[in-house]
């Protein structure tokens, strides 16, 4: 079985320019491009024969090259737009996680700030929880264990429960306006601890500025520990 068409495309190999004589105005290009007849018949079988009419003429591979080249560009022109409503939504992902980071950390700062007489115990608690990684079986370790009475209830532990207490009631808080599910007792107790050592150094620094908050703010965030000695 044969298929057979008519194509009037003009030629890809070789475009002949020929001078139009009716057009005398020389603000206007008197050239233009030969269209010529080309027909091209496919075969079932792996052979293909093409009829050309007149000199110049292109097979059909030429044609499904001219394709594929223009669906190509179409992809890569309309490509940019994904990638832009990917780096759009990273953007967001990471605004919404910088900003519930903040929400923590404010959190727990104001836990701190109320019961300053925990703040020993919760470095304690979070150096303790730590320090049950074993390196034989890889186990262990900054999990938030040492919530469950069974690892609280050891003589190392002793004296930790209240600062345990604290953080219940300061996840019960951050679980409220989380967005995506509670926050773990491992990361809870450890950013606890980065709030703890935090609340030390502000508190030096409040009190190096003879009890002004807002200068020992300022000066803690200009130099950090730095500002202390």
């Amino acid at each position: 079985m044969r298929v057979s068409f008519l194509s009037t495309t003009p030629s890809l190999v070789s475009l002949v320019p020929v001078s139009d004589p009716s057009l005398n105005s020389p603000s206007i290009a008197a050239t233009r491009y030969l269209t010529r007849p080309v027909a091209i018949r496919c075969s079932n079988n792996n052979t293909q024969s093409v009829d050309v009419c007149g000199e110049y003429g292109f097979h059909r591979r030429d044609v499904l090259k001219c394709i594929g080249a223009s669906v190509g560009m179409e992809l890569l022109a309309s490509s940019g737009s994904w990638v832009e409503m990917a780096s759009a939504a990273d953007l967001i992902q990471r605004r919404q996680r910088s900003e519930f980071l903040s929400s923590i950390k404010e959190t727990l700062a104001k836990a701190m700030k109320g019961n300053p007489d925990l703040i020993p115990s919760m470095l304690t608690l979070a150096l303790n929880d730590a320090m049950t990684y074993d390196k034989a079986t890889k186990s262990g370790g900054s999990n938030g264990s040492i919530r469950f009475s069974s690892e609280l209830s050891r003589p190392e532990n002793k004296g930790l429960a209240a600062a345990m207490s604290l953080l219940d009631e300061a996840k019960k808080e951050i679980d409220s306006y989380s967005k995506g599910g509670p926050i773990s007792y491992a990361d809870l107790i450890q950013y606890a601890a980065q709030a703890a050592v935090k609340s030390t150094f502000l508190a030096a620094a409040i009190r190096k500025c003879g009890g002004n908050e807002d200068k020992g703010r300022t000066l803690y965030a200009a130099y950090g520990s730095m500002g202390l000695v």
